[in-house]
């Protein structure tokens, strides 16, 4: 079993800057990166849905060591995953980072002082790895199962119905009528970019549709 100083869960924007501080701050100290899915970025790599974007101003929510320095500060997301695989890059984190590890279980064992953390590989088998430091970078989503609420009668609904945590790649939706159920900070995002596909002037009327629309 590999043991390092220590593990970081997750390769999204934490911990790649968790990372990027161990490589700067604490060079004599080795550390992996357990990520369970197979690219850098977390929830910035895993979101595609049409308008995805930050809910922070990326001048709080970026780097210190690394400051965002593009024009928009509520950054979309595919300049997110840019930066946070650019700064992957540029400390050399990369090499570090061990794709594919689902950690499954994480104990701490007395008798050695340190964690021993069980991963699932994408072929199915298991891994251990120890570390005297345990850095939790997964975040609040669940990857797996987000959150997703039953309405009643929805088995007799004829059309598609798609959760923004999965949404195809090959999407269609141009000339289809489209409910979207709650007006957070996606459907708010999500709205209006679907409306340019209509063209201009299509906004406010998608907008104004959004307003009326509620999850509760």
């Amino acid at each position: 079993m590999d043991h390092v100083n220590v593990i970081i869960v997750g390769a999204g924007l934490s911990g790649i800057g968790a990372a990027a501080h161990l490589v700067e701050k604490c060079p004599e100290k080795t550390f992996t990166l357990l990520e369970g899915r197979a690219a850098v970025g977390g929830t910035w790599d895993l979101f595609r849905y049409p308008g995805i974007r930050s809910d922070s101003d990326m001048h709080t929510l970026g780097y210190s060591f690394k400051p965002w320095t593009q024009a928009k500060s509520i950054a979309d997301g595919p300049s997110i995953r840019d930066y946070v695989n650019e700064t992957a890059d540029e400390f050399d984190i990369r090499r570090h980072i061990r794709f594919d590890h689902k950690v499954q279980t994480a104990s701490w064992d007395s008798t050695q002082s340190h964690w021993v953390l069980t991963s699932t590989l994408s072929d199915g088998s298991t891994t251990k790895i120890s570390g005297d430091f345990l850095f939790m970078c997964g975040g609040y989503y669940s990857y797996d199962d987000p959150h997703r609420p039953e309405f009643p009668g929805e088995s007799r609904y004829q059309g598609q119905v798609l959760h923004p945590q999965f949404w195809p790649e090959d999407l269609n939706y141009e000339d289809k009528k489209v409910v979207v159920i709650g007006s957070g900070a996606t459907a708010v995002t999500l709205v209006p970019s679907m409306a340019e596909k209509r063209g201009p002037g299509h906004h406010g009327s998608a907008l104004a549709h959004l307003r009326g629309v509620s999850s509760g």
